[in-house]
C-alpha cells in the first residue's frame, strides 16, 4: 500500500510539475521582451527539495514524548501573479531512535505506544511578502507506522500489534531565499510547524528548521 501511495505521489508531482512548467514557459515566451531571470519570484518556482530537523512531540494516552527528529520534503512550487506560491509536496519524518510512550494499565501491567516513520502528501500555498520572503500554510494526508503492546500482570493476557494508521496534517511556516546558488540552484532556509492527527487517537507536533534548494 505504501509503495502504491508513494508511486501515486511521485506521478502527481511529475504531472503537476510538467503542466506548470509548460504554463510558465508559455508565459515567458509571450513576454519575451521581459527579463525574468532577475525576478525574485522565480527563485520560488520549480521543483523543491529540502532537509528538515527539529523538535518532535508524539502524544498518546494523555502523555507525550519530546525528542529530536529529522526528515525531508520534496515538492513543486508554481507562482501565480508573482505573489501566490502553490503546489503539491510529499514528506518523510521520524524521531531519532523512534518515539515510545509507556504507562500503567487500569488493572496493572504496562501499555506502550511506539511511533515509527511518518509519510505525508499534501498541498502548500503561500504569499510572497517580498520577492525573497514567503509565508505559507499547508495541509494534507499522513500515514504513521506504529506499535501498541500490553505487558499484562498475572491473570491477564498480553498483546502486541504492529500497524499503520492514517490521518491528516496541517501547518505553516516561513521561507527565505538566500539569493545564493548551489550548482545554479537557488538556496533557501526556513522554519515551520506541523501538527499531525492520526486515526488511532494519537498525534504528533513538529517544529522544524529547513534548508534546501529549488531546481527547474
Amino acid at each position: 500500500m505504501r509503495k502504491a501511495f508513494l508511486s501515486a505521489v511521485a506521478l502527481g508531482l511529475a504531472t503537476f510539475g510538467a503542466q506548470a512548467a509548460t504554463a510558465q514557459d508559455t508565459t515567458v515566451t509571450d513576454t519575451a521582451t521581459q527579463d525574468t531571470s532577475s525576478d525574485g519570484a522565480s527563485t520560488f518556482r520549480g521543483f523543491r527539495i529540502e532537509g528538515n530537523a527539529g523538535g518532535d512531540r508524539f502524544q498518546s494516552q494523555g502523555r507525550h514524548r519530546d525528542k529530536f527528529g529529522y526528515g525531508a520534503t520534496v515538492g513543486f512550487d508554481g507562482v501565480i501573479g508573482d505573489k501566490i506560491v502553490v503546489g503539491p509536496e510529499a514528506s518523510y519524518w521520524r524521531a531519532n531512535d523512534w518515539s515510545e510512550i509507556c504507562g500503567g494499565g487500569a488493572r496493572g501491567g504496562t501499555i506502550c505506544q511506539k511511533s515509527f516513520e511518518e509519510w505525508g502528501a499534501g498541498v502548500r500555498a503561500g504569499y510572497l511578502v517580498t520577492p525573497t520572503f514567503l509565508v505559507y500554510g499547508k495541509g494534507g494526508y499522513v500515514n504513521n507506522e506504529q506499535r501498541k503492546s500490553f505487558s499484562a500482570p498475572a491473570g491477564q493476557t498480553s498483546f502486541y500489534d504492529h500497524y499503520s494508521t492514517d490521518g491528516y496534517q496541517v501547518g505553516g511556516g516561513v521561507e527565505y531565499s538566500l539569493g545564493k546558488d548551489v550548482m545554479k540552484m537557488p538556496l533557501f532556509v526556513g522554519a515551520q510547524y506541523v501538527f499531525s492527527q492520526y486515526n488511532d487517537h494519537t498525534s504528533r507536533q513538529r517544529v522544524m528548521g529547513t534548508i534546501g534548494f529549488h531546481f527547474k
